[in-house]
């Protein structure tokens, strides 16, 4: 059901020198930050040849994010991306498996434009995970 890996997020205090830390260096192209505000953070994607890295930083005080960094003030991996073609199919299969969706189950629109659900950390041993329709 998933396809490829589209990202792995990173949560960090200062996205600036995050930021600038991939461009000189890792020598990575750095994308310019983007405020998403139904998130509650800001973005930048670093792209690689493969995959991407998403580093996410709190917008406003009711970020997800600023929890994150309360925890872990030097920042961490926050979540890993998968690809899936229909996202209503595995939303509907995922939770038929007894996996929990998190929010009210509707996919939302993501950085990239396109739909995005969270599924429950507990239900994948740890990790937050995101799916992305293609």
């Amino acid at each position: 059901m998933i396809g490829r890996l589209n990202h792995v997020a990173i949560a960090v205090p200062d996205l600036e020198a995050a930021s600038e830390q991939y461009r000189t260096a890792l020598g990575a192209k750095v994308g310019a930050p983007q405020d998403e505000p139904d998130h509650g953070v800001t973005v930048v994607f670093i792209e690689l040849p493969n995959t991407k890295i998403e580093l996410l930083y709190p917008l406003g005080e009711d970020s997800p994010i600023k929890g994150f960094l309360d925890k872990n003030p030097s920042g961490g991996i926050h979540h890993v991306c998968y690809e899936v073609e229909d996202i209503i199919a595995a939303r509907d299969h995922l939770k038929e498996t007894g996996a929990r969706v998190l929010g009210s189950g509707e996919p939302k629109i993501g950085a990239h434009g396109k739909p995005v659900l969270f599924l429950h950390p507990k239900d994948f041993n740890g990790c937050l995970v995101e799916l992305e329709q293609v």
